[in-house]
Formats: C-alpha cells, structure tokens, sequence
C-alpha cells in the first residue's frame, strides 16, 4: 500500500510532461527466506520512495498510458526506476482515475545486482 501524488502538466496535446511522487509500505511477505549463493538472506524491501519523471500520451479523453523514470529510495539506497503504466478515466470531466503499472528497480540487489519488480494498481482524485 502506498500514497502517490501525479502531477500533469495540462497542455492541448497528446503528449503531457509528467511527475509521479509515491512512497509504498510493503506489510507482508511471502514468509519464504531467499538467500544469496554464499547463503546469506536477502534482505526485505520494507518501503520505497519514487521520484520519477516523464510523458504521458492520452490517444482518447478516457485512456492514456506514460512512462516515468527516476530515483528510487530504498533502505539508504538511490537506485534508478522505471514505471510503464496504462490509466483510465471513470467520466469525461476526468474526476476520478485508475491506472495500472509495473515499476522495476534496477539492481535492488547489493550481491546480485538481480532488479526488484512490482506491479501497482492506483486509484486517484483529480485536486486541482
């Protein structure tokens, strides 16, 4: 679970320059202990912060998909992120969103430099 904020930048094109911020909490595991190969654990992800940046493209006023990327916060750590997403408005006045997107974290691991993938499902209020 997590608490995002999306900043669009409303301009006449497709094409929209885009600011996603998120913090995410990870509660539960799957209880399976992963080690490395000179058997030492991997450690839990805990928590992350995004600061990512880039473009959105909104072919109709009800779908769009965008592409961030950026510094990713994790256990002291700035690691570089990306997140492809695909989004959707409930209503043409584009109050209300839902978007689903996958954001990867290259090389999370410190001994395997193995990436770290998750998959987010989003539901947004348009502020302003």
């Amino acid at each position: 679970m997590g608490l995002g904020l999306q900043a669009f930048v409303n301009n006449s094109s497709k094409f929209k320059p885009i600011i996603d911020f998120t913090a995410d909490a990870y509660l539960e595991d799957d209880k399976v202990l992963r080690l490395n190969p000179d058997d030492t654990p991997i450690d839990d992800i805990g928590g992350m912060v995004n600061l990512f940046a880039g473009a959105s493209y909104h072919p109709t006023e009800k779908v769009y998909i965008s592409f961030v990327t950026g510094p990713s916060f994790i256990s002291g750590r700035t690691l570089l992120g990306i997140k492809p997403s695909f989004g959707f408005y409930f209503s043409p006045t584009q109050k209300w969103t839902g978007k689903v997107s996958y954001i990867n974290i290259f090389n999370r691991d410190k001994r395997t430099n193995e990436d770290f993938g998750s998959v987010s499902l989003s539901l947004g209020v348009r502020l302003f």
